[in-house]
């Protein structure tokens, strides 16, 4: 299913479906540049830290479609981990960020994978996100590295440049149209059941998807239909 576009929409028009994306990582990678690029198309070279949480949603096209993307965006810092299950609560993407140009908070990755994982529904659709590719003559992580991970976990993986816009709306964009695409496939199914006469619960049913997330079953929580 192709995408119909990343326009930032009309605040009037029908909202087919809302889905809920977090952001995650260690502080400083670049998590709220990602979202103000991606929701506002902004930078600002003196961002500070982000405090508690805060999200920004942005209503895009996808296969004729109308989306609503809430995005969610949290301190990378300890003492705010308390927010956590609340955070996560009902997310069907989540965007995993590291800072190419400091190893350690790639090394930190699969510490916010294992957390996302045990917070977040199991079917959730991550994507690996290596920032600051702008920065690279100061790369710290080989993109082979990550790419590695990525494929080894199964998550979607791309390097991004807030700065520079590079990637951002790619890599939302891989994300949504992901989830939506399941989403999709899973109303098309129960169409099908429904056609044929066939009443019985599609809770015992699995619907198998091409790329990361292999097996997706009929019946989960992956999004909020807009009424």
């Amino acid at each position: 299913m192709g995408s119909g576009g990343g326009g930032y929409g009309d605040a009037n028009q029908r909202i087919d479906y809302v889905f809920k994306v977090v952001l995650i990582g260690d502080s400083a990678v670049g998590k709220s540049q990602i979202l103000a690029r991606f929701s506002r198309n902004e930078f600002s070279l003196d961002s500070k830290s982000t405090i508690g949480v805060e999200f920004q949603t942005r209503t895009l096209v996808i296969d004729h479609k109308t989306v609503k993307a809430q995005i969610w965006d949290t301190a990378g810092q300890e003492r705010y981990r308390a927010v956590t299950s609340a955070y996560y609560r009902g997310a069907v993407g989540a965007m995993l960020v590291y800072d190419i140009t400091k190893r350690q908070t790639f090394d930190h990755i699969p510490r916010w994978l294992e957390e996302l994982r045990n917070h977040a529904d199991k079917n959730i659709v991550i994507i690996l996100a290596g920032n600051k590719s702008d920065l690279e003559n100061q790369r710290d992580v080989p993109t082979e590295d990550a790419k590695e991970f990525a494929e080894k976990e199964g998550l979607f993986f791309l390097e991004t440049s807030a700065l520079e816009a590079t990637n951002v709306e790619e890599a939302f964009m891989t994300v949504l149209t992901e989830i939506y695409n399941i989403v999709n496939k899973k109303t098309l199914a129960a169409d099908e059941n429904h056609g044929n006469g066939n009443s019985a619960s599609l809770a015992s049913q699995k619907l198998i998807i091409p790329g990361p997330a292999q097996e997706i079953p009929a019946k989960s929580n992956m999004c909020c239909q807009a009424s």
